[in-house]
């Protein structure tokens, strides 16, 4: 009988280590030979994307697609319903993922975006996938267990518990060989690699064991001075305008010391205020921190705001200009789901050979 077993918390560490200096490595070889990785990334479309998904992931998508790497962006709206009960306003919420991810320099001729319900080749995995896995395996899983506890249901679907063997399917339906993460994230990459490791050794060499590319990710707090999230109002979206901008930072959360430095642990707010600035401005926040001196809060957040808006403004102008041709983005979405149709197409069929059901 096979016993399947995940990484402990102990060994966390050090996988968290090997898959750092892993990402060195990969970092080198994306340099070396861009067109011998694939990428899957994405998002679950619910609600308007910030700053915090831009300097954490979205920027790192368009830089590498830029060199060469190609890039599989999904829209997970099945994955809505993993929290909620209902996916409410999805078509709005889908088309503006769309219109962020042009903005910031997606090339829909270079790379994919497609929605996961448009793919039913990709969801057809699930169930062979998830013969590959135990109960105890994903109820043990680190992540699965806090959004558990995030959870705004009352009580916690099937769904959840399948995610990350869904986010498997997403991984692997393309074969991409390359999944750029958080540290956090890492239990659900392990599990990918799982179910490739034990498909292939149950049927045969079909999938690729995908490498995390663990980026250092900026951690910018929300506005309130907790993490920056979509559903807490507490974060400057990429399609706000300059006195929404404004209005959003003024009410950000400091202290009361007068005097600006940078201390992430002792002034967490004040910190995550410069790094922003600092991000925007391509230097040092302790430069930033510098130049405000004693000036305050409020000249903290003049030099905030100013940052932002003038950081966003080509973004913002490219995404005004795409939101008067809704057609278009249709159009970018059809032809991103065929794309990925094709590529699942031959995928499952490559499965079911293996698996000797392809009658």
């Amino acid at each position: 009988m096979t016993t399947f077993a995940l990484a402990t918390p102990a060994d966390d560490v050090l996988g968290t280590s090997a898959a750092r200096t892993r990402s060195a490595v990969l970092e080198r070889q994306i340099r070396e030979n861009p067109g011998r990785f694939r990428i899957l990334t994405g998002d679950r479309p619910t609600g308007r994307l910030h700053l915090g998904h831009y300097f954490g992931t979205l920027h790192n998508r368009v830089r590498l697609q830029d060199l060469g790497v190609e890039l599989f962006v999904i829209i997970a709206d099945y994955q809505v319903l993993t929290d909620r009960d209902v996916a409410d306003h999805l078509t709005e919420h889908v088309e503006e993922l769309v219109l962020d991810h042009l903005a910031i320099g997606v090339d829909p001729e270079r790379s994919t975006v497609f929605t996961h319900s448009a793919v039913p080749a990709l969801n057809q995995l699930l169930l062979p996938f998830l013969s590959l896995v135990s109960v105890a395996e994903l109820n043990r899983n680190p992540t699965v267990k806090d959004e558990i506890a995030h959870s705004r249901q009352s009580s916690v679907s099937g769904l959840m518990f399948t995610y990350p063997v869904h986010q498997a399917a997403d991984i692997l339906f393309c074969k991409a060989n390359l999944v750029p993460v958080g540290q956090d994230q890492l239990p659900h990459l392990e599990i990918t690699r799982t179910v490739a490791r034990r498909f292939n050794d149950r049927y045969g060499a079909v999938f690729p064991e995908p490498d995390a590319l663990l980026s250092d990710a900026p951690l910018l707090l929300g506005t309130d001075g907790t993490k920056m999230s979509k559903s807490r109002g507490n974060a400057v979206a990429l399609a706000a305008g300059a006195d929404e901008t404004a209005r959003l930072i003024k009410g950000a959360k400091t202290d009361s010391e007068r005097h600006i430095s940078y201390d992430p642990a002792g002034r967490p707010e004040v910190a995550s205020l410069l790094l922003l600035a600092a991000l925007c401005q391509g230097r040092a926040p302790e430069a930033v921190a510098a130049d405000i001196g004693s000036a305050g809060a409020a000249a903290l957040k003049r030099t905030v705001t100013e940052s932002v808006n003038e950081y966003l403004a080509p973004i913002r102008a490219r995404r005004a200009e795409y939101a008067r041709d809704r057609a278009y983005l249709r159009r970018v979405l059809r032809e991103g789901n065929e794309r990925a149709r094709s590529v699942a197409d031959a995928t499952l069929s490559e499965v079911r050979a293996a698996m000797n059901s392809h009658y």
